[in-house]
């Protein structure tokens, strides 16, 4: 007997309890016959003004993980998504990913299972992406380190970066539209072949697929890949149009 609701696939998400954005655009690129069951990591919205306290943040987040994936697992999702984006690539190339995934394992078993640092690469080939690219964060400089490392791992040169350093958690969400233009023509470039957006809690779906159409590039917002990544691991590869080239075309 399948869900009801869900009778394509339940996925399970788990994203820190701070994340507004994540549930949203989710649900904005969700197909028909799929269910995203959403659990929160709890953390609390402590101010971040300082890369000792990024660091801190991200520490907290993943403690959570386990304790989320408990709950999610509770509604016996077909596939399990981590809709947090530094967590995947915090501690040196791939190293903190498969260690990420060694955990999930431990506790959901054969569930199918995705994270950024499995969608973005997954994306950038699919959108034939050779090489160079810029990175835009909500982060603080600390991430510089995590992302170049991870950059390097997956076979791509990061020619720019812009880290937004937001105050806290719940400030990322709050990132204004002009704000994010701004970042996004400051990085790019007649050297940079695409724009990757990281920071899960950073509204840029739609943007991002407006950003590639008037940059002539593929923009990658982290929520859009990671969801496309899961969607197709799962057999499921309806088009949709609003998001980019993605989900339009891959």
């Amino acid at each position: 007997m399948t869900d009801t609701l869900g009778w394509r696939k339940v996925i399970g998400v788990v994203t820190p309890s701070t994340n507004t954005v994540v549930q949203p655009e989710y649900d904005a690129m969700r197909p028909t016959g799929v269910v995203n069951h959403m659990e929160g990591m709890h953390i609390p919205d402590d101010p971040v003004g300082s890369d000792a306290d990024f660091n801190e943040l991200i520490r907290r987040i993943d403690g959570a993980l386990e304790d989320a994936l408990r709950r999610v697992l509770t509604c016996r999702p077909d596939h399990i998504v981590l809709g947090i984006s530094a967590e995947s690539i915090w501690g040196g190339g791939l190293a903190a990913a498969r260690k990420i995934a060694e955990r999930v394992k431990a506790l959901a078993g054969g569930v199918g299972f995705t994270q950024a640092a499995d969608a973005l690469p997954a994306a950038l080939k699919a959108c034939g992406v050779a090489r160079r690219i810029s990175i835009l964060t909500p982060y603080f400089p600390v991430a510089e380190t995590h992302l170049q490392e991870f950059a390097r791992a997956i076979g791509y040169q990061v020619v720019r970066t812009r880290h937004l350093s937001c105050t806290g958690p719940v400030a990322i969400a709050r990132t204004g539209e002009a704000e994010l233009r701004a970042a996004l023509q400051a990085i790019d470039g007649p050297d940079v072949e695409a724009i990757v957006q990281f920071g899960a809690n950073l509204p840029m779906a739609r943007l991002a697929a407006e950003a590639d159409a008037w940059l002539g590039k593929p923009v990658l917002a982290v929520n859009v890949a990671t969801y496309w990544h899961a969607l197709r691991s799962c057999g499921i590869a309806d088009q949709r149009e609003g998001f980019g080239r993605l989900l339009a075309a891959h």
